[in-house]
């Protein structure tokens, strides 16, 4: 994992990222709501103003978005939904996309399990 943030759901804030990983508060509204209309994320994408790339969308569904930059040196996001939380990581083009994908559906269960 390259970057991480975890965003509360109720609103839209900002729990915690990693060092140096900044999320403006109407980037943060925009990635709790990419949860909302799953099939047209898949055909559009989605763009990350805090990484500065566009994604292609390889999955969405109700809990997870997974998407690889369109443009630019590679890499991908994963976002995860639990009941009150989003999970975002992000992962570089040097880096294996399952172990990524891996460590964020597993930290995901992890909150789904504590009721979070």
């Amino acid at each position: 994992v390259e970057h991480a943030a975890i965003i509360r759901r109720k609103d839209s804030s900002l729990r915690a990222s990693s060092v140096g990983f900044l999320l403006d508060p109407e980037e943060i509204s925009y990635i709790v709501k990419l949860f909302r209309e799953p099939t047209v994320l898949r055909h559009e994408g989605f763009q990350l103003s805090s990484t500065g790339y566009e994604y292609q969308c390889l999955r969405s569904d109700k809990n997870s978005i997974y998407g690889r930059v369109t443009d630019g040196p590679g890499g991908g996001a994963i976002l995860v939904k639990t009941a009150t939380l989003v999970i975002l990581a992000t992962y570089a083009a040097n880096m294996f996309p399952s172990v990524c994908v891996e460590t964020c559906e597993t930290f995901a269960d992890y909150f789904r399990d504590k009721g979070k």
